[in-house]
């Protein structure tokens, strides 16, 4: 079969198609064929050398949607032939950029057949990521305001729909190019991020309950500065410190809940993206696919997923 792999660490130019064996499942594992494999930014950071992988050459990607080919023993939840997606992969095991992908039951989950297959390998990752910010940490209730930073992204034009869907007041910021997507998408107000007055908008706008940001680094202060009391504030993503808390006091005074999380850390992953399968059978969340690419072209997906602006999420058609 096809896979992309890296034989080293590099930009996105050590990424090569090859030629190598079908995989065969372990003991609660299955083999998928693969239909469509999203792109993240997380695949970079293991290309690059900043998170770990466990040999070279490696297979990258998190993300992935298809059909089971093949069942390992021990596995009862899934047979030939089921629709399935999953996330969590090429963290400490090969990933899934990939005509075939060997996965552990629990980072599966049955696929509704009027689901596309290309809706549920985009959203898997980002998907879990938002769900685990928005329900598992923050346990969002409806009527309160939720922040949003990087709306655009894949994770925050999920997020975006995901409050509306709990009920929720949505603010975001953004690049002004995307401001009306993002409000098409249900968020109630979109900032731009590159605002002088970005605090004072914001505060304006209402004090967040609930703050969910990307770029936690970059808004340690502004994020303490403009939130309700006692909201909480989860924060995503993989940037280098650039400061701290000029008033870490405001922090006290509100009495502020600081969450930093990962989506690999997610646990019953499996139960997650059935809850996200529904979501995306009704309609009421759904990734924006902004470029389908081959794996021959994984090199540029990877290069436009850290660099271009757009609304929504790569995918691989493998």
């Amino acid at each position: 079969m096809r896979a992309v792999r890296f034989h080293e660490h590099g930009g996105p130019d050590v990424l090569t198609v090859e030629d190598i064996e079908e995989p065969e499942p372990g003991h609660g594992e299955v083999v998928v064929e693969a239909g469509a494999v999203g792109v993240n930014p997380v695949d970079t950071y293991f290309r690059e050398g900043a998170y770990p992988v466990p040999d070279l050459p490696f297979v990258p990607g998190s993300d992935f949607a298809g059909t089971v080919v093949s069942v390992g023993e021990g596995v009862e939840e899934f047979a030939f032939g089921d629709r399935v997606f999953g996330t969590g992969l090429g963290n400490g095991r090969s990933g899934t950029y990939a005509e075939q992908v060997v996965a552990p039951v629990e980072m599966l989950a049955h696929l509704p057949e009027d689901v596309a297959l290309a809706d549920a390998a985009a959203l898997a990752l980002v998907g879990t990521t938002a769900w685990q910010a928005l329900v598992h940490h923050a346990d969002v209730e409806p009527g309160e305001t939720v922040l949003i930073h990087g709306g655009s992204g894949g994770v925050g034009h999920v997020a975006i729909q995901l409050a509306e869907t709990m009920g929720a007041r949505v603010v975001a910021t953004a690049s002004p190019d995307h401001h009306e997507t993002l409000e098409e998408l249900g968020a109630d107000a979109v900032f731009d991020y590159r605002r002088d007055d970005l605090e004072r908008v914001l505060s304006e706008a209402g004090a967040p309950d609930v703050i969910l940001d990307t770029h936690m680094d970059r808004y340690l202060q502004l994020n303490a500065n403009v939130a309700a009391d006692g909201a909480r504030i989860v924060g995503v993503g993989n940037d280098t410190a650039e400061g701290g808390f000029d008033d870490i006091g405001v922090t006290k005074s509100k009495e502020l809940r600081y969450q930093f999380m990962s989506m690999f850390n997610t646990r019953d992953q499996s139960a997650v993206l059935a809850r996200l399968a529904d979501l995306l059978l009704r309609g009421d969340v759904a990734p924006v696919l902004h470029e389908t690419y081959s794996l021959e072209n994984a090199d540029e997906a990877q290069r436009s997923v850290l660099h271009d602006s757009f609304v929504g999420k790569l995918v691989l058609s493998p």
